[in-house]
């Protein structure tokens, strides 16, 4: 913790890693008395016209007051952050709390090397997000008219901006409550930047390879050898001090001594030596690092510090890093042709962007991938992903016209939220194929330093269905999976063709499509293979393009066994030239061949008439399967996040903030029913009204004001459910009624000690559901909805989720437990006001997403009929908050 002067202690997690807006990266912290110097630098480095805009009047130097002024701040009503390079700051944002609390005066400056790489934009975000903490909801500004550059910042910041001009200066107000414009322009500008990031990974102008060696086998030797061998199309530099030549070019023995610009550097060389290595990377201007060199958070805590140590000295010079301990990185581009990897051949090129994290199962990924005769457009190997993650890649995937499917393998996840973010937003144009580990999240593997989940079982799933990701379990399901993505047109629906040449084979592969929801509108399996070439592939072509013909078939499977006289390749290329005429995809399974020789797993026929195969029909079933839910995923009208009418999430907020005055670091507070009731209430949300007493004359006196009828329950939620011990009297008509009631409730409860208990109206009949959110370390807000009773407590029949929701989240929330079919008609009961659950869910989700203080929300039971839904037991706790993984301030994960 760093020593401030004054009331305000030095906020440490408002520091951040950031992404310039020409990929460079940076580092952004709270001012401090300490940077007086550098201030005074800066200034002083600055053009007459930079400091004329900045103070509307030139001044040489900073005062001595001035520079107090200026780095002697509370941290609370006045906040100041830099932006550094290399130790120096390019970069000032500032507030000053106005006389009305809830407004503050921003400011910016930024160094004249460095406009217009978006670091204004930056500031601003952070200056927000840190005033929201305070308590601030508005921002002023004057700015000289001249002065376009800062007027922009704010014009394209997404705010409601409102101006007028003034004895020459133009005033500037706007509300910084995040509204879906400024949303939407903060991702548009990390996503631009993040994808310029790694853009400049992978297609860099020149390669040097530190740590190359002349000993066959090493890791170096290989990683020079594969990008020589590669053909990489700009020039490569072997850095070794004990070699004067390398591959047959010269080498050098340090990178400062290469006479041209490096953009990027591959690193093998032993863990100790990085640091100096990566401090020659900045000094030669080096954009990205790859880091082959294992060693840091693979080798327990000493290691994790060290790579952190690594990645800070990185990002303070503008370099990315991928890794350590990563296998690399291809670019098949022809353009490009990078082999920065250990694999031994450039892929062929083609549309699959591959992604992993652990370079073991990268090397699974890429063997499968090529074996499977998948072309490639892009493979990243993250290694211990200490800097450059999944997230990031999937930026540059969204933009890059030549991938046009992804598939990843996770074995952690930093963080989520902007995962599901991203991943929404690029499933939307391209397949998204996830593969992950079962404890990803529960446990971390060697190597990984990120959050773990305490949230329930599942919800981790959920969030990745919702995102629109293909989920997959095994490296071999994911190859499988895009296959039938790579070159073919998306499924219009399930509707399924099945040809076969044998009858039993064909009805096993529609019963196996049955089981895995496909439609099979059409089964043929009088295909005659062994007439003869010329007669048998035309009779084959018919009978697809006839079976893909009607408008209600959108895809077919072709399982075959062994013909005389045909080539797997024949018949591949055949199936390949319907699924071109048709435009319906194609799969086909052949089985039963013994020829080891034959090549029937994978992409089969000429490079333009290709045709996804299988050894197994199931598997071809299972993956078409898969990509007909996603696109009819991609097919749907997802809507806007909801944001349901009538909340008032600043008074919630305020609320909050007094309730949370009394709450000492990481205890939680359950609200009382009124205070639980007031806040719900600022998101529509409302709890039938209920009262506790003490005795049966209490209990009739509440009941009159309650208005008859009403019922009597125990508070306690261990026993709220024991209806065999009286855990609730319903329907109690009278007084007399009433006291009896109360008195029997007692004697049951009596081996329980003495329950509270409480009168409350009655609610109309309906099904019993239990609603529930959570603030997770990992996932942030989670609500998770269910049938009450049986369903849940003993079958753990939940859905989950992960706000914000769309409408289609919502929808599909509400129905997604196994038992929501009684919520529609079940054994003579009618269907229930499915639309209130909703509403309710949309309330709750949205509240959720808003305060991350919010620990825990249920509401248990909820009743819903045919007619409306009703509250009648809602706990909710409040607590200080850790900061979410995906905040409104644009970082990078630490």
């Amino acid at each position: 913790m760093v020593d401030q002067p004054g009331d305000g202690e030095y906020p440490e997690h408002w520091e951040a890693d950031v992404v310039l807006r020409d990929g460079g990266t940076a580092h952004l912290r709270p001012i401090h008395p300490s940077d007086a110097e550098a201030i005074q630098t800066f200034h002083t480095g600055q053009s007459q016209n930079s400091i004329y805009m900045r103070f509307f009047a030139f001044k040489a130097r900073l005062s001595a007051k001035e520079l107090k002024r200026f780095t002697e701040v509370d941290y609370k009503d006045r906040v100041a952050f830099v932006i550094t390079m290399r130790g120096e700051i390019i970069g000032i944002g500032r507030y000053d709390r106005l006389d009305d609390p809830t407004e503050a005066e921003v400011a910016f400056n930024i160094a004249d090397a460095h406009q217009g790489r978006g670091i204004g934009s930056i500031l601003l975000e952070h200056l927000a997000a840190a005033a929201h903490e305070n308590g601030i909801q508005r921002f002023s500004a004057e700015v000289l008219p001249e002065n376009r550059k800062m007027l922009m910042v704010f014009s394209d910041a997404g705010y409601d901006v409102k101006r007028h001009f003034d004895d020459g200066v133009v005033s500037l107000e706007f509300n910084i409550d995040p509204t879906e414009k400024s949303r939407a322009v903060m991702e548009s500008r990390e996503h631009r930047a993040e994808a310029r990031s790694v853009r400049d990974l992978l297609t860099p102008s020149s390669v040097a390879v530190i740590g190359a060696s002349r000993k066959w086998g090493t890791v170096g030797y290989q990683l020079l050898e594969h990008i020589v061998e590669g053909g990489f199309s700009g020039p490569v530099y072997a850095i070794n001090p004990e070699a004067l030549e390398l591959a047959g070019m010269l080498s050098y023995g340090r990178l400062t001594e290469v006479p041209e610009p490096v953009q990027l550097a591959v690193i093998a060389v032993p863990y100790e030596e990085v640091p100096s290595v990566v401090e020659d990377c900045a000094a030669a201007g080096v954009k990205g690092l790859v880091i082959a060199s294992a060693g840091f958070a693979d080798d327990g805590e000493r290691g994790l510090q060290r790579q952190r140590n690594l990645v800070r000295q990185a990002r303070a010079s503008g370099m990315r890093v991928i890794g350590p301990a990563s296998l690399g990185i291809i670019n098949t581009h022809p353009d490009i042709r990078l082999n920065a990897s250990m694999a031994p051949t450039l892929p062929r090129r083609g549309g699959l962007g591959l992604f992993s994290q652990s370079a073991a199962i990268g090397v699974s990924l890429y063997a499968a991938s090529s074996r499977r005769r998948l072309g490639m457009s892009t493979f990243l190997s993250a290694g211990n992903r200490a800097d450059v993650s999944g997230n990031d890649i999937m930026q540059y995937w969204e933009d890059d016209a030549d991938t046009s499917a992804v598939g990843l393998y996770l074995e952690s996840i930093g963080n989520p939220r902007k995962f599901s973010r991203i991943a929404r937003r690029l499933a939307r144009t391209k397949p998204v194929i996830v593969a992950k580990s079962d404890t990803m999240g529960l446990r971390l593997p060697p190597g990984h330093a990120v959050r773990t989940t305490q949230a329930p079982g599942g919800a981790l799933d959920s969030m990745l269905r919702q995102s629109g990701v293909i989920r997959v379990e095994t490296i071999e399901q994911l190859v499988d999976v895009a296959q039938v993505v790579a070159g073919q047109p998306l499924p219009a629906g399930p509707g399924l063709a099945i040809l076969s040449n044998s009858q039993a084979l064909g009805k096993v592969v529609a019963d196996s499509a049955a089981d895995h929801g496909l439609s099979v509108e059409q089964l043929v399996t009088g295909v005659d293979l062994d007439a003869g070439r010329s007669v048998a592939l035309p009779a084959l072509r018919s009978a697809l393009l006839e079976a893909l013909r009607p408008a209600h078939v959108h895809a077919a499977v072709a399982a075959l066994l062994p013909a005389r006289g045909l080539t797997v390749d024949s018949i591949a290329e055949s199936l390949a030239d319907v699924s071109a005429e048709a435009g319906k995809p194609v799969v086909a399974a052949f089985t039963g061949i013994l020829d080891d020789s034959v090549y029937v797993e994978g992409m089969v026929g000429a490079a333009d008439k290709a045709v996804p195969c299988f050894s197994n029909p199931g598997a071809a079933v299972a993956a078409l399967a898969a990509v007909v839910r996603y696109s009819e995923w991609v097919s749907r009208d997802h809507g806007h996040f909801v944001e349901p009418p009538g909340c008032d999430p600043a008074r919630a907020r305020a609320e909050i903030e007094v309730q949370l005055r009394d709450v000492k670091g990481e205890q939680l507070k359950q609200l009382d029913p009124a205070a639980a009731a007031s806040l719900l209430g600022y998101y529509g949300i409302s709890v039938l009204p209920s009262a506790a007493f003490n005795t049966p004359d209490e209990a009739v006196e509440a009941a009159e004001g309650l208005g008859w009828p009403v019922a009597v329950k125990t508070t306690d939620p261990a026993l709220r459910h024991r209806l065999d011990l009286g855990g609730v009297r319903l329907d109690i008509q009278d007084a007399e009624s009433l006291r009896r009631d109360v008195l029997q409730m007692r004697r049951a409860l009596a081996l329980y000690g003495d329950p509270a208990l409480e009168v409350q109206s009655m609610a109309p009949v309906g099904q019993a559901c239990t609603f529930r959110a959570i603030e997770d370390p990992l996932l942030g807000p989670v609500i998770s909805f269910g049938l009450a009773g049986d369903a849940v407590n003993l079958l753990d029949d939940w859905s989950h989720r992960v706000p914000p929701l769309s409408a289609a989240d919502v929808h599909d929330f509400i129905r997604a437990p196994r038992a929501a079919r009684k919520l529609f008609g079940y054994q003579g009961l009618p269907p229930v006001d499915v639309s209130a659950l909703e509403d309710l869910a949309g309330r709750l989700a949205w509240m959720k997403d808003n305060h991350p203080e919010i620990a825990l929300v249920e509401f248990n039971p909820v009743l819903c009929g045919t007619n409306g839904a009703t509250i009648l037991a809602a706990d909710v706790r409040i607590g200080n908050a850790a900061q979410r993984t995906d905040s409104a301030r644009r970082a990078m994960r630490g």
